[in-house]
């Protein structure tokens, strides 16, 4: 039985938020959007592909960086409006060169730098 997209809750523009976490450690890396031929793509290449809403085209994980995201899961949540990944990271996933976009901590009313780029 194969799986069908068009399952999946995709908000208004199309799209449905997708969480990438690293495989073994439950890192969170990114977040990101994909519509349903990205959701597809993935689950035939197994390489993450999202949807640029700047660019308003397809984003293979690592295509131009490098940094690739090689697909172990992908998870539906309970309502099937939220994917998450879980990816075997290839590099830093955020395009600040640090390993995790989630970098950056709101702590007593101000914002501290956790990490610094690789």
């Amino acid at each position: 039985m194969s799986f069908d997209p068009a399952t999946l809750r995709f908000n208004d523009a199309g799209l449905i938020p997708v969480i990438a976490q690293a495989d073994g450690t439950g890192e969170v890396l990114m977040m990101a959007w994909m519509n349903a031929e990205a959701v597809q793509r993935t689950i035939d290449s197994r390489r993450v592909t999202y949807w640029s809403r700047s660019r308003a085209s397809f984003w293979v994980k690592g295509e131009t960086s490098g940094n690739v995201q090689e697909l172990v899961d992908l998870r539906m949540d309970c309502d099937k409006d939220c994917l998450l990944a879980i990816v075997r990271q290839s590099g830093p996933a955020c395009h600040t060169n640090r390993r995790s976009c989630f970098y950056t901590s709101i702590s007593e009313g101000s914002e501290v730098e956790l990490m610094s780029p690789e």
